[in-house]
């Protein structure tokens, strides 16, 4: 095996211990949970392992193929590639079936996501108490961070679906009450409170202890404006994304088609990304995100490969709409439709091809952000997506919101703004708008986790450009999984949800 660093082979034994047995989040066992009289605490070379159990989770349950189709096709110009009548069409036009299983998923997933963390946080409480010096106490608290930048993280996705959900304090819990998104989200902003106090203040392709690509202080302060922007706290967020822009550690990438490629993997833009490996080896075993990227690409009939070979095509299940790249020409954008939208019958920038679409109730254009070329896979990989990372967080999200964050304030936000339009090949602005700023999100984080609803969301915007597609107030979050409010536990969910004080449920 090539040498490749030890955060991700502790994936690969996190990968092989934790797995999902139940569709009721609390009918599992606390994952990430090993017997007490088996471990030795006091062996404090095995500190890191409950941190790298949670990024496993991540890996796993975090990107579930079901969660990044139903948060994509919910967003201005994007849908679900392929009308069949299926419970994803209904999705496309804001009408739920709160039996559908994908719903359920997202609410299951996450939790398991929370589990872990809550498991992780616990075993590390416990090496804490064989940490006998500052420094090995300060790294006990920076892993510690790094797990409530996970768990957060997990909230935030729960509040972007559901709204409303489970503050879950405690792995044996059953008082299963929702709290309102608000005391959701500020429970989540204390938990990177923690991480800004006591994670490092360097980037993720900085982190050292072999741990490349680990989030940080930083991570936590991306996450947390996104927060605060979603509850409307724009000095908090200007304050946030000023640090990270004035530290100086980040910078765009400059090739915006190559960032989401092989080379743009833990780049000096990145603030959170989804690690997988294949090793460099052509076959054999392989740290991957299951069919993640593979459901995302095109399936056509006719694809080839740069060398004229037959391209295994994915699942054509996400597609981007005429009208979207229309009004992407009309600005002038380039380089972002090019990286971004994957057109049937076309070649791309690498010399794939792209088979014709034949069906006409169906996409002919698909997310390209997730294609891989593949000049880039390692020889003997014809998986769609192989080797390549996800991203979750980055730069330009930091100084579009720190650019939005001075304009809401009454301050100027050219700057920020125009170093994303400049790596996009776009003029500048003088005297940037909100409006600008809409339309620059858009175009910018197209197919990115649902940005773009979260946004439309946060403005009040919904009705106005989703409504005639059946966008109602009803239809904001998706509703509670009809599987989760009918187990024996679960009729508190279907109670109102409670306004928590946070300085006391943790």
């Amino acid at each position: 095996m090539k040498a490749i660093n030890k955060y991700i082979v502790l994936l690969v034994i996190a990968a092989m211990s934790f797995s999902i047995t139940s569709c009721n989040y609390l009918d599992k066992e606390p994952e990430n949970t090993i017997p007490t009289e088996q471990v030795d605490y006091s062996d404090l070379d095995n500190m890191y392992q409950p941190v790298s159990g949670m990024y496993a989770k991540l890996r796993t349950s975090g990107m579930h193929w079901v969660i990044i189709e139903l948060t994509l096709i919910r967003e201005q110009g994007v849908f679900s590639g392929q009308y069949n009548g299926s419970d994803y069409d209904k999705v496309n036009n804001y009408s739920y079936n709160d039996s559908f299983w994908g719903i359920n998923e997202i609410w299951m997933q996450y939790y398991n996501m929370i589990k872990c963390a809550n498991s992780a946080i616990a075993s590390l409480h416990n090496y804490a108490k064989y940490c006998t010096t500052d420094e090995l106490a300060q790294k006990n608290r920076a892993y510690q961070g790094e797990v409530r930048i996970l768990r957060a993280y997990a909230y935030w996705r729960l509040v972007e679906a559901f709204g409303p959900c489970t503050i879950l304090l405690d792995n044996n819990q059953t008082d299963m009450h929702r709290s309102t998104a608000e005391s959701v989200l500020n429970y989540a902003l204390k938990d990177l409170q923690y991480a800004i106090e006591n994670c490092r203040y360097v980037r993720p392709n900085e982190s050292p202890d072999g741990h490349l690509g680990a989030a940080t202080a930083y991570t936590a302060m991306a996450l947390a404006a996104k927060i605060n922007c979603f509850l409307g706290n724009f000095t908090e967020v200007k304050s946030l994304t000023d640090k990270i822009i004035n530290d100086k550690k980040f910078e765009l990438y400059k090739d915006y088609y190559q960032l989401w490629k092989i080379p743009g993997k833990l780049c000096d833009e990145s603030l959170l990304e989804c690690q997988c490996t294949d090793f460099g080896n052509g076959s054999g075993e392989l740290i991957d995100t299951d069919q993640w990227f593979n459901c995302q690409g095109p399936n056509t009939v006719g694809s080839l490969c740069a060398d004229g070979s037959a391209w295994a095509n994915g699942w054509g299940d996400i597609g981007i709409t005429t009208e979207f790249r229309e009004w992407a020409a009309a600005r002038g954008e380039t380089i972002r439709a090019t990286t971004s939208f994957l057109l049937a019958g076309e070649y791309t920038p690498d010399g794939d091809y792209i088979g014709p679409q034949t069906n006409p109730v169906n996409t002919d254009c698909w997310n390209g952000k997730v294609y891989t070329p593949t000049t880039q896979l390692t020889d003997g990989r014809t998986k769609y997506g192989t080797n390549n990372n996800v991203r979750i967080l980055r730069y330009a999200d930091v100084l579009l919101m720190n650019a939005e964050a001075k304009v809401m304030l009454g301050e100027n936000g050219d700057e920020p703004f125009n170093l994303v339009r400049e790596r996009a090949q776009m003029p500048p602005i003088t005297g940037v708008t909100l409006q600008h700023i809409k339309d620059e999100r858009r175009m910018e984080f197209v197919c990115e986790w649902g940005d773009n609803y979260t946004d439309l969301r946060r403005w009040g915007d919904c009705e106005a450009v989703l409504g005639e597609l059946g966008w109602t107030e009803e239809a904001e979050y998706f509703p509670v999984p009809f599987s989760q409010y009918t187990a024996s536990y679960g009729d508190y969910l279907l109670l109102e949800p409670v306004e928590e004080d946070v300085d006391l449920v943790d």
